[in-house]
């Protein structure tokens, strides 16, 4: 069977075509789905993607979704895992519930669900609000998080207390960083003390454009997301599509052959993205 895995990153297969923005390793293929699939027609068994379509404009994932069904054969299968936006919606209206009653394990889960719902789609750096809240030695209720995003939120979280560690027991900065130290203060002190009164409305125009550049290039990089879907509004995109057979599986059940074999939507048992909604349909 020909198999395509779409914005793969670094969950991929041998016994399929991997596909990715940059190569993520040995085998895939680096490009940017934005400009189409780069198959013929009609030539795969099954196309899959995890975690993809919402970093796409509305737009653009229909196109994508209009793309992966013309490089399927007639009655290929294309599965597809998503952040589940009714999953997110019940947890955020549950645990707005709870704090109001004063409930203070729903009101710190009302905090993270609130991250999940809006900070992957407005935030301006890497990580954003929620690689913060990831990013501390303890986190209050690391179970519920935990258990909403996987293991992604434990090897962050495994990262960022194993760098605290690290540096913790440095007895004193390298030269390389007293260095960097030294040139960034040197910067700072030569643009307030002397080149900022000069022409203060032209260096906070420059800040400003520096800034929106950072914003700019950061918000087109393909982290964040554009759009969200439920179980209904996936079924209309497919079914717009001429896709059938709509339904939704969960990580372990499919109509590919041998699906759990391939270990992409899970791994000795455990879901890699408990917050997914799966669903597949045929050509």
């Amino acid at each position: 069977m020909k198999l395509l895995n779409l914005g793969c990153g670094t969950q991929f297969h041998p016994d399929w075509t991997n596909i990715d923005f940059i190569s993520t390793g040995e085998g895939v293929l680096a490009h940017n789905l934005l400009k189409g699939i780069p198959y013929p027609d009609s030539f795969f068994d099954g196309v899959y993607h995890s975690h993809l379509l919402e970093h796409f404009s509305k737009s653009d994932g229909a196109n994508l979704i209009n793309e992966c069904y013309r490089v399927l054969k007639p009655n290929g299968i294309i599965r597809i895992a998503i952040p589940d936006l009714e999953q997110i919606a019940r947890n955020y209206l549950n645990n707005l519930a709870g704090a109001l009653a004063k409930d203070s394990e729903a009101a710190l889960n009302y905090e993270w669900i609130m991250l999940e719902m809006y900070d992957q789609t407005v935030r301006n750096q890497g990580g954003g609000e929620m690689a913060n809240y990831l990013f501390r030695k303890d986190i209050p209720n690391k179970s519920y998080v935990f258990n909403r995003i996987g293991d992604e939120a434990r090897k962050l979280h495994e990262v960022y207390l194993r760098s605290t560690l690290k540096q913790t027991n440095l007895v004193k900065p390298t030269l390389k960083l007293r260095l960097k130290t030294f040139i960034h203060q040197s910067y700072k002190t030569l643009i307030n003390k002397f080149l900022y009164p000069l022409n203060p409305q032209g260096f906070e125009t420059l800040k400003t454009n520096r800034e929106a550049n950072r914003i700019g290039k950061f918000r087109l990089s393909g982290e964040v997301h554009q759009w969200m879907y439920d179980r209904y509004s996936l079924s209309v995109l497919l079914n717009k599509y001429n896709f059938r057979s709509i339904k939704v599986v969960s990580a372990f059940e499919s109509d590919l052959p041998n699906w759990e074999s391939y270990q992409l939507d899970s791994k000795e048992g455990i879901v890699r993205k408990p917050d997914s909604l799966f669903m597949e349909a045929t050509k």
